[in-house]
Order: structure tokens, then sequence, then C-alpha cells
């Protein structure tokens, strides 16, 4: 089991939903987060006032998969949320070494789905 963690620009979140939806990946957690990373942020003027924005908004995605879902999760998002352009994101791939299920209390694999 492992735990897909996926930061992504905000608007190429319907992309990638769909390139998952595509590789028949259903279940997900979608938060808001804010960060930095190569785009170091940008400067804005406000009211003449010099502002420096370096948290920027990105989307986070937590889906716990099987083995066999790994391979085919990470290309379904990369597939949704490249453009080739600084910012489009990070795929970060943990061991998930328990998973129960609150409803049924079924634990590991089954538990996912």
């Amino acid at each position: 089991m492992k735990l897909i963690v996926a930061l992504i620009q905000p608007h190429k979140l319907d992309d990638v939903k769909k390139a998952l939806f595509d590789a028949d990946v259903h279940k997900m957690t979608v938060s808001v987060a804010l960060g930095c990373g190569q785009q170091k942020g940008y400067t804005e003027t406000y009211r003449g006032i010099i502002t420096e924005v370096n948290l920027l908004k990105k989307t986070r995605l937590e889906i716990a998969v099987n083995e066999n879902f790994v391979e085919p999760t990470i290309e379904a998002i990369i597939k949704g949320a490249r453009t080739g352009n600084i910012g489009d994101g990070k795929i970060f791939v943990v061991d998930l070494p328990e998973c129960v299920r609150i409803r049924t209390g079924e634990r590991g694999n089954e538990a996912i789905g």
C-alpha cells in the first residue's frame, strides 16, 4: 500500500480528476495548500505598497492505493497536471503501513478498495 501526495496548480484539478477517473482511481482527498518552490513567488503593488507574495496557492491531493495502482495513479496525475512550466507541482509516494476502514473494520488492501 502507498500514499500518493500530489501538489498541483489549482486550475488543473479538473484535468487531474478526469485523468484519475479514466485510470479507474476514484477515491481521493483534496485540500487547499500554500507553498513555494522554484517559482519563488512574485511582487505586486496595492495602493502604492509593494508586497512580496512568496506563498502561492496549490491544491493537495492525497490518494491511498494498492501496489498495482501506484504507476497508473502517478501517470494520471502527470497527464492531468503537466503544462511544461515551472510550478506544475510534485508527487510524493510514501509507504502506507496500515489502513483501516472505520465502517467495516477491514484492514490493509481490502480497506483501501
